[in-house]
């Protein structure tokens, strides 16, 4: 049976890419260990004889949502976090405000999975989200502060992009930026 399996397994893997480099088997094991943890992390909740809630109120659920947004933009593209990702992949520079591009280091195997996962706030919004989940679950009140400080950063984030966007004549007639005066200053 081992046999056929992994010539099955070969010939998709190389229809699927084509000569690409993928990393199909580590992916494979990447959703292994999320659903392994999401498994234990339920049967620990379920062990501990807590109830899931009933519902989520929208409230919670909108302060999780925008603070899975921030935490997993934050992994995935903060300068600041570069030290986590940094095994796993290079600097290529900045990709907006207060973001980093990088590239995968290693094409195929586990690093080049663990580096496309770390680098994809889409990806890690998976793993943050169902982090928040658990948390809700099994201690509310600090996950609830956890999502809060990651939403009060977001909703700061908005008003900084707000604030450049005035100070570079958003708000004026043809969006141009502010005149100057002799000494350089903004009038």
């Amino acid at each position: 049976m081992g046999a056929p399996l992994r010539r099955w397994a070969h010939t998709q893997k190389q229809e699927y890419t084509r000569g690409e480099e993928r990393p199909l088997g580590a992916d494979l094991g990447a959703m292994g260990v999320y659903v392994g943890l999401v498994g234990a992390a339920a049967a620990a909740i379920r062990a501990s004889g807590r109830e899931l809630p009933a519902r989520i109120p929208l409230g919670d659920a909108v302060l999780l949502t925008v603070g899975t947004f921030r935490l997993a933009r934050r992994i995935a593209k903060d300068p600041v976090t570069a030290p986590v990702r940094a095994p796993f992949v290079s600097y290529q520079g900045t990709s907006g405000e207060a973001e980093v591009a990088e590239e995968v280091r290693e094409h195929g195997g586990v690093k080049h999975a663990v580096g496309e996962l770390l680098t994809c706030p889409f990806c890690m919004a998976q793993w943050v989200g169902t982090g928040f989940v658990l948390g809700y679950v099994t201690a509310p009140r600090a996950t609830r502060l956890a999502a809060l400080t990651m939403t009060m950063v977001a909703g700061s984030d908005v008003l900084q992009f707000a604030y450049d966007a005035i100070q570079n004549g958003a708000l004026r007639p043809g969006g141009e930026a502010p005149p100057e005066d002799i000494t350089g200053q903004m009038v």
